[in-house]
């Protein structure tokens, strides 16, 4: 375990759970690989701040590297959801993107 992750887990044990913290987990999870783990994070980032559009983004590429293609289509409606009512363009478009290429690959299987 990495460092930052080891201080990001140190901040939970303590209680200071929250929906940042859960999806820095997540990323950091992710980013090393340990998907299940950050699946976990990421969903209870979702949980505790259902419009937090860049956490439903993340968990939909989480859920993609698992295999789920259900799964993250549906994390990245919701992110495009919560981004479009926010104003995200950025996040937005990133989205918009994810998604494409979900239904290319679906139209070529």
């Amino acid at each position: 375990m990495n460092p930052m992750v080891r201080n990001l887990e140190g901040m939970l044990a303590a209680g200071k759970d929250g929906a940042l913290l859960r999806y820095t987990l997540g990323k950091a999870y992710a980013d090393e690989e340990q998907m299940a783990v950050a699946r976990e994070h990421l969903r209870k980032a979702t949980a505790l701040d259902a419009e937090y559009s860049v956490a439903w983004k993340q968990l939909g590429k989480v859920e993609l590297a698992l295999g789920d293609a259900q799964a993250a289509r549906a994390a990245w409606q919701q992110g495009l959801s919560c981004a479009r009512a926010k104003g995200d363009a950025q996040v937005v478009r990133e989205l918009q993107v994810f998604l494409r290429r979900l239904d290319k690959q679906a139209a070529g299987s």
